[in-house]
């Protein structure tokens, strides 16, 4: 008896001290853009640029998990470029991305094989390829539309 007492009592002492601990906030750091390299945007079967972006490069495994997740915007002249090790199917989602993006993948020789615009923030379903790509360029929703991107347009970078 004297030991249930001894720990009903040490269990209420401990429930107490967790209750009236003050609670701290927790801080999160704002990720930014890290400008890594350039890329220019060709229409198809001409040497005319369509547009310019300064380019962040997703080419770890962390990398390309992550993308643009946790963070609030995108300037319109930025963009995230994926670099796979080869070409394959590749699918991606919008867990923890926080704005609406215009998905371009890009085929081994650097054209656009298809796109998944407009893609919605939080939304966890998958958004694939449809065909093998080695390449997947995020820009801000509506961008390719704006531009008037089509498939077998092409692409250019340079990293920085």
């Amino acid at each position: 008896m004297r030991n249930i007492f001894l720990l009903v009592s040490v269990s209420f002492f401990v429930l107490i001290s967790c209750k009236t601990e003050s609670k701290r906030e927790i801080k999160t750091e704002t990720i930014a853009f890290k400008k890594e390299g350039d890329l220019s945007i060709f229409k198809v079967g001409t040497d005319s640029i369509v547009s310019n972006f300064d380019i962040e490069i997703a080419d770890t495994d962390y990398e390309t998990q992550t993308g643009l997740m946790y963070r609030a915007s995108m300037e319109e002249n930025q963009g995230m470029l994926f670099i796979f090790p080869k070409e394959a199917m590749h699918s991606f989602y919008m867990k923890n991305t926080e704005f609406p993006l215009d998905i371009i993948y890009i085929d081994g020789n650097q054209k656009i094989a298809s796109f998944q615009k407009n893609a919605q923030p939080y939304n966890e379903s998958s958004l694939p390829s449809k065909v093998p790509v080695q390449y997947v360029l995020e820009v801000n929703a509506g961008v390719s539309d704006q531009l008037g991107l089509q498939v077998g347009d092409s692409i250019s970078f340079t990293r920085n």
